[in-house]
Order: C-alpha cells, then structure tokens, then sequence
C-alpha cells in the first residue's frame, strides 16, 4: 500500500512538472527589454558602415565632387587677412546662401566680385580660415607662377545651384568629402583649362545645361 501510493503521488506530480518547464521555456524564449531595439539598432548601423564603405572604395574622381554654380551677393574682405575676401554665395539651397573665404583679393577687384556667378565646390568639409568658417571653395584658374588668376566662367542664364557635370563621369558626389581619403588632393591635378581657355578634368570639359564653363585668357592652368 505505501509503495502503491508513492507511485500514485510521482504520477500526480508529473503533469505539474511538464507544466513548469513549458512555462519556464516560454519565458525564456521571450526577447528581454530593449533586446530586439538594440537588435534594429544594430543592424542599421551595419547597414550604414556597409554603404560608407562601398562609397569610400569607389573610384575616385570628379564624379566625387559637388561643383555647382553660386552667386555671391555679399563680399567684403577679411578683417584679419589682407589676403582674403569673405563671400556669401547664393547656391540655391533651403539654408539659405554659404559663407566662403577665398583668397582672392590681389587679383579680383571687390567690384567684379559683387552679384557675380562662380563655380564651386561645396561638398569640401567646412574649416576655418584666420577664424572665419569657410563653407566651399570658388574654383579658379592659376597660371604656373600663380602671378595670374581668372575666376571660372558660366554662360549667361546658368541657374543658380545647378551642378556642373562631367561626360563619362556620372553618379552622385559624396555628401562630404572625407579628408583621410585625400579626393580633393587627387583629383585636383586633372583640373586645367585646355587650349581653348575651357575648364576640363583630364581634357573633359565642365558643363552645365547652358554650354561649357571657361575663364577670361588663362590656357592650360591648374584649376583650384
């Protein structure tokens, strides 16, 4: 009778048992707090590494840049290098114009400045310059001595922001340029104007849905 009980009792006990661990391993089976966010989370930031690098191993070359067409319309000079214009250029953005040092002074009169269209590059990552922050660069053209110095020239009715292009070279530029990967530095030997005074990379021409972009007389000179 006693062993006939103890076996009736383990047989009761059982079913509580097997109900215990179906419970306990549903629990354990549910994500903890925070655990599938933290999951997303991750593979966002997977997904953004992921494009950074496909970007960051693309050829490089002008394809890379953002130039587009600006207008300054307020220039004055640097208050603490002679050297300097300070320069607010319209290029057609929500924000609202850009702030641009450019050193410029000894060779383009503050008059010719003044509601003039540019080109410029405005995908550089802002610095500053003698304590003002630089937001771009006006590109221009330079002779070897750097004695002469010619603004690069759209035609007229160009609109403003419209980015310059590059046949053959298509694709999106980066959002900024990334120093460490020197696209500026490598890319900027390319730039010159060709025989016919017209602004090139590696001999093809800049353009915009008005013609091709060109200085005043500088031939075959360095574009920076």
């Amino acid at each position: 009778m006693i062993i006939t009980t103890i076996n009736n009792k383990r047989k009761q006990e059982k079913p509580d048992e097997k109900k215990e661990e179906a419970k306990k391993g549903k629990e354990e089976s549910k994500p903890k707090q925070g655990q599938g966010q933290g999951k997303g989370q991750s593979q966002g930031q997977a997904k953004k590494q992921e494009t950074t690098e496909v970007l960051d191993n693309a050829p490089i070359d002008v394809s890379r840049l953002d130039i587009r067409v600006g207008k300054i319309v307020e220039v004055k000079k640097h208050e603490s290098a002679d050297s300097l214009y300070v320069e607010k250029i319209d290029l057609g953005e929500p924000s609202g114009p850009r702030q641009i040092v450019s050193g410029l002074v000894k060779f383009v009169p503050i008059e010719q400045m003044q509601d003039r269209l540019v080109v410029v590059l405005c995908n550089l990552k802002a610095a500053n310059l003698r304590g003002v922050k630089s937001e771009g660069m006006v590109l221009a053209a330079s002779n070897e001595e750097h004695t002469q110095v010619e603004l690069l020239t759209v035609s007229d009715g160009t609109q403003i922001g419209e980015r310059v292009t590059f046949e053959g070279y298509g694709g999106n530029p980066d959002a900024v340029l990334n120093p460490k990967l020197k696209i500026w530095e490598t890319v900027q030997p390319g730039l010159h104007t060709d025989g016919n005074r017209v602004a090139t990379y590696k001999g093809t021409p800049f353009k915009t849905s008005k013609g091709v972009v060109s200085v005043a007389s500088l031939i075959n000179a360095h574009i920076k």
